[in-house]
Formats: structure tokens, C-alpha cells, sequence
């Protein structure tokens, strides 16, 4: 059986509103993250992921009153990350109404927590986030949006977190990140063939030809998309209409409610 890819709608935000920048700077608002989680998912994406960007920078928890919005709102699994420092944290998202927990840096500084996450909530529900920046022949990865060197190599690292656990592995190109110049094949083929898990590829979609190497070179299982969305340069619908073009199996973006009706649902 051929496992159909996903595309995964993202929102990065902060302070209550999504925002978009190029290589996790110059950020610019996007939008209201439930009317778009909404939007997006009447479209066709097959996920929302919702990243509170200043949680782990700011040392507080991801913002759970948008997270039980965007839960009540959707018909899709949606994954939440930002300031995930504990099981608690974890804890805490999945009963606002997220399907996965996504973490970071908390667990650079302490890879047992993505154990214990893992052994009481299940891998299921558990996705490490790796931000990669490409250093000589491979890829350092960095911690704190991409602000602070960890030391470590970001295939060695896909491969550490998901033998404690990690059930998908959302890695994040910095070098690509809004630049819309095609996502870094090499390391996402490097960190899909490391692993047995999904890896969702994250930074650089232009258009359908950067999705679609991701998606067959690349040999991810999962696209992200962001500022293609947010700026109205592509629409999910349409993504997946040129990838099924191009013979990449998707599921079919017809089954969920008209964007018309999404809007409906906000006067």
C-alpha cells in the first residue's frame, strides 16, 4: 500500500497572532491563528501545527486559550509546540485539545524528557522539532529560534530522539526559512534515512516542484507550509491538485467543509 504524503499547514506565533519572517527574523503579522488553523484546514491541509515561538524564549507556557480555540474549530490533528519544558507541559496541551506535542529546546538541554513524554503519553503524540543550519558537510542544529548553538549534529540528534521515543520528526532548515528557494534536500534526505519515523520537512516551499522533491528526493513523508499560505501565493487545494499532477498520492482535498462556509463560521 502506498502511504499518501501530507501537507501540513504552519502558524508561528507570538503574542497571540501569527507571524511570518526569513530565517526566523524580520517577523511580520500573518493573521488571527484560529481563523486560519480553520481556513487552512477547510482547504485541505491533512494538519495544523501551531508553534508559540516566544514561549521557550520568554520561559512560560504555549498559549492555551488559542490552542482550545483552534482544537474546538478543527476537524484535523493539530500539533502544538513552544514552551514545552515538562511532562506537565505536555500534558497540559493534550487536554486543551492538541494531537501531538512538538519540543525543542527543553529537550536539548534534557533529552529524557522526550522518554518521559513518551512512556506516559505515547509516541503517537510526541514530535521532536530539530532547527538545522548547515555547517560545513552536515547540519548543526540550534535551540531557542535558532538563537543559541547546542553542539550537536542534527542527524545524530533525529536519530537519539527518536530512539528515546519521538513519534515524527518536524526538521527545520534555517538556511531556507521564508526564503521560498526550495527546502534543503540534502538534509532532509540525510535525517529521513537516518530514521523510522515520519520527518515532516520545514523550510523553503516555493511552490509544487520544491514540495514535490521533498516529498521524493527528499524522502519526507509530510510538507510543511507557511508563507506560501499565509501571503495567498498557493492554497492547499491547489498544492495538492499539482502533486497529484505530478503522480505524488495526497489525500483528497474535496472532503472538507468550503472555505466559504470557514469564513461563515466567523460573521
Amino acid at each position: 500500500m502506498t502511504l499518501r504524503k501530507r501537507l501540513i499547514a504552519c502558524l508561528d506565533v507570538t503574542d497571540g497572532r501569527v507571524v511570518k519572517g526569513t530565517r526566523f527574523i524580520d517577523l511580520v503579522d500573518a493573521g488571527d491563528p484560529v481563523e486560519l488553523a480553520a481556513r487552512y484546514a477547510a482547504e485541505g491541509a491533512d494538519e495544523i501545527v501551531i508553534l508559540d515561538i516566544g514561549a521557550t524564549h520568554d520561559r512560560r507556557p504555549a498559549l492555551l486559550g488559542v490552542i482550545e480555540r483552534a482544537a474546538a474549530a478543527l476537524d484535523v490533528p493539530l500539533a502544538v509546540g513552544g514552551g514545552v519544558r515538562s511532562l506537565d507541559d505536555a500534558a497540559a496541551l493534550l487536554a486543551a485539545g492538541a494531537d501531538k506535542v512538538s519540543v525543542n529546546s527543553a529537550a536539548l538541554a534534557d533529552p529524557s524528557l522526550l522518554t518521559r513524554i513518551a512512556e506516559r503519553l505515547g509516541s503517537q503524540s510526541l514530535v521532536v522539532a530539530i532547527d538545522a543550519l548547515a555547517v560545513g558537510d552536515g547540519w548543526a542544529v540550534r535551540s531557542i529560534s535558532g538563537t543559541t548553538e547546542t553542539g550537536r549534529d542534527a542527524v545524530a540528534w533525529a536519530r537519539e530522539a527518536v530512539g528515546r521515543g519521538a513519534g515524527e520528526v518536524l526538521l527545520t532548515s534555517i538556511d531556507r526559512d521564508g526564503t521560498r528557494s526550495g527546502y534543503d534536500l540534502g538534509l532532509t534526505a540525510a535525517v529521513s534515512a537516518a530514521v523510522d519515523v515520519p520527518v515532516i520537512a520545514s523550510g523553503g516551499a516555493g511552490g509544487a516542484d520544491d514540495i514535490a522533491a521533498a516529498l521524493t528526493a527528499g524522502g519526507a513523508s509530510a510538507a510543511l507550509l507557511a508563507g506560501i499560505l499565509h501571503s495567498g501565493q498557493a492554497t492547499v487545494a491547489g498544492l495538492k491538485d499539482a502533486l497529484t499532477e505530478r503522480g505524488i498520492p495526497v489525500r483528497d482535498a474535496s472532503v472538507r467543509p468550503t472555505p466559504a462556509e470557514v469564513a461563515a463560521w466567523f460573521g
